[in-house]
């Protein structure tokens, strides 16, 4: 199966630095040296889309802008890319969402694909107006993926649940096609759900070994929903010509950040719900001194954001080695990021995309048109002598 690769819109901003934000920080701790316009943003979503990535992640959270608008405007600056869209289930009806994410559907001609975040930290619900527990907003997600399914299907729905209810519920037109769902979620409660409602399982950048693990428990949960999932792999990525050159580049996003500052941002995402930020943490102890936590896969990034904090680092073939390792245990879908996010789209798209593609593991959604040409420069090759003849034997 051909490989899909995403970018990630920073709507948070963007930085030759690590910026700061995710699970389990303050909305104070985004920033960064580039703010999140419209033109900045729009900039980094036509490079993705011309470099062959198939869509963009947007983030959501008090700490960026809004999902839903920011995406909503660059539709209008690019022409194929598609969007991911994260939003929370809950925090506005299953009707309403249903209808917003239709409209997106049509009126962006089918670019639309959501990233379903339940949401793991209760003191950020609870600033939205959401006071359940975690258990029970996956318990809401999963009463509110199944009433969106089901008006996305052309359905009448009544629905009486234990979080959600409504009567009579119809969308006056269908979204065509129906918007993919993403999911992802390493705790207990978050599988089940996931292995109902989702299309493609997302997980954050583990080693191998433990991403094959959570793979297969819910391939197994999939299997008893009578469901067949795609899975999908979240990574930031260093890439560059040589392998000493991504791996000076890692040091470097490290070297002016103080010791107390990693402190405190640890102490922090300490204290988060989410079971897939406690193994982030667990890959590197906050400690700078153990970060390569699996060949060419760095952690340093989770040393001061949350969210997904691994890095594939390496030279463009040694990047696509490891790209071809998750993929053998059935990754097909990798959404990746850097820093800076405009400049790391060239790198990773302009090295490891070709050689991916050379492997037979990628090719381009715009097909072989879009890979360029050799330049012809009008006359600048001299002419070519005339071959001589020979004289002729009597």
């Amino acid at each position: 199966m051909t490989l899909t690769f995403h970018w990630f819109l920073p709507t948070n901003g963007d930085s030759r630095d690590i910026v700061g934000g995710g699970h389990g920080l303050p909305a104070g701790a985004a920033g960064g040296a580039r703010p999140p316009t419209v033109a900045y943003l729009g900039q980094i979503a036509r490079s993705a889309e011309q470099l062959g990535f198939a869509g963009a992640l947007t983030p959501t959270g008090a700490w960026c802008e809004d999902a839903w608008l920011s995406t909503a405007m660059l539709a209008e600056v690019t022409e194929r890319l598609k969007f991911l869209v994260a939003f929370r289930p809950g925090l506005i009806s299953p009707t309403l969402a249903a209808q917003m994410a239709s409209t997106f559907q049509r009126l962006s001609r089918g670019r639309l694909l959501l990233n379903v975040v339940t949401g793991g930290e209760s003191h950020e619900q609870r600033a939205y107006g959401d006071f359940l527990d975690k258990d029970q907003r996956y318990a809401r997600t999963d009463e509110f993926l199944h009433i969106v399914r089901a008006l996305w299907r052309g359905e009448t729905v009544t629905h009486h649940g234990a979080h959600l209810r409504v009567e009579e519920a119809r969308l006056a037109a269908r979204p065509d096609p129906a918007p993919e769902i993403y999911f992802g979620g390493s705790s207990g409660a978050a599988g089940p759900v996931a292995a109902r409602h989702s299309d493609v399982y997302l997980t954050w950048g583990e080693p191998p070994e433990q991403v094959a693990e959570k793979l297969t428990r819910i391939r197994g949960l999939a299997a008893e929903a009578g469901r067949q999932l795609r899975y999908g792999i979240r990574l930031h990525v260093i890439a560059r010509d040589t392998s000493e050159q991504a791996w000076a580049q890692a040091r470097r996003l490290l070297a002016g950040i103080p010791d107390e500052d990693i402190a405190t941002v640890q102490a922090g995402l300490a204290r988060s719900e989410s079971e897939g930020q406690r193994r982030m943490i667990a890959l590197h102890g906050g400690a700078r001194d153990r970060l390569e936590v699996a060949p060419n896969l760095w952690a340093g990034v989770g040393l001061v954001r949350g969210g997904a904090g691994t890095a594939l680092v390496g030279s463009h073939g040694e990047i696509a080695d490891r790209i071809a390792e998750y993929h053998a245990l059935g990754i097909t879908e990798f959404i990746l990021s850097g820093y800076p996010h405009l400049e790391e789209a060239y790198w990773f798209g302009e090295g490891v995309l070709p050689n991916l593609r050379d492997r037979g593991l990628w090719t381009h959604p715009q097909g072989d048109w879009a890979e360029a040409a050799p330049a012809q420069v009008p006359f600048a090759t001299p002419p070519q002598p005339k071959p001589r003849q020979s004289a002729a034997v009597s």
